[in-house]
């Protein structure tokens, strides 16, 4: 119970420092708006919070199978302290920012090709654009993308070389997929692996969609800018994290249906070993 309790308090704390980690790096930050970050990491912090002190099942998928979410968030808090940096990059010349940001400018020179995200994300700004704010767009959209790709081959890597999950002990899948629901709808592993490839197609046309939604609706509201450092460093993070989200859990939940299987088959052949012949 308090190694629960200690874990849930780490990982509260962890999630506030990466909520301020813009608001801190950039000092771009009006009093209103700091009120605002400081309410959001609150109310973050307290759901991680009870969310891993209680033994039942939340909101929060993957919660008891490690090191699922622990991928997910040093993605997404790597995602924001790098896209930070470039930020503060604009004003503060510092070695760090000066060096992310190069390392960020070959990055995005690899990964902005015609038709890609990266690519897209570009189009989505208007076209009187500044040039230099467009190239800070193009770095943090590169960056972002870079440590998603990253990310998921970590994540792959693990299950394949770790066993994930199985390598853990027993999986709970009220636990851990509390969304799920396994005694309805037929088979579950037809119902896994199904949810599996839905994910993982959403996952990879997410990219590619969200520029081009949001490109539509800028013909019919206010073009999208991204001027503002805040708005710029979720709005990268979120567009490169959601896809990455959906395609971990699309192979989680694959390689779960698959360790569904395999058990079955290990409980078939004991079953015919213990009949007489």
């Amino acid at each position: 119970m308090i190694s629960r309790l200690t874990g849930a308090i780490v990982r509260a704390m962890l999630v506030v420092v990466m909520i301020a980690t813009p608001s801190v790096v950039t000092q771009s930050v009006s009093q209103d708006t700091a009120e605002v970050i400081a309410l959001v990491a609150l109310f973050a912090a307290a759901l991680t919070f009870f969310e891993y002190a209680s033994t039942y099942p939340g909101l929060v998928e993957f919660r008891d199978a490690p090191p699922f979410n622990r991928i997910r968030f040093l993605s997404l808090f790597l995602t924001v302290f790098l896209l930070s940096v470039v930020c503060m990059g604009q004003n503060d010349p510092a070695v760090l920012a000066k060096l992310i940001s190069y390392l960020g400018g070959h990055v995005a020179d690899v990964l902005d090709f015609p038709y890609s995200p990266v690519r897209l994300m570009t189009l989505m700004l208007p076209e009187d654009t500044s040039a230099g704010h467009l190239a800070l767009v193009r770095i943090t959209a590169g960056l972002a993308y870079f440590i998603s790709l990253i990310t998921l081959i970590v994540f792959i890597v693990t299950i394949r070389g770790f066993g994930w999950p199985s390598a853990e002990g027993t999986f709970n899948v009220w636990i851990n997929l509390p969304t799920f629901d396994p005694t309805t709808g037929g088979d579950v592993v037809e119902r896994l692996n199904r949810d599996a490839m839905a994910n993982v197609a959403l996952g990879f046309a997410l990219p590619f969609v969200i520029p081009a939604v949001v490109k539509s609706a800028a013909m019919m509201f206010e073009p999208v800018t991204l001027a503002s450092p805040h708005t710029l460093i979720w709005t990268m993070t979120a567009w490169s994290f959601l896809p990455l989200s959906l395609l971990m859990r699309g192979i989680a939940m694959g390689r779960v249906a698959a360790m569904i299987v395999e058990r079955r088959k290990i409980h078939a052949k004991l079953v015919a070993g213990l009949q007489p012949a």
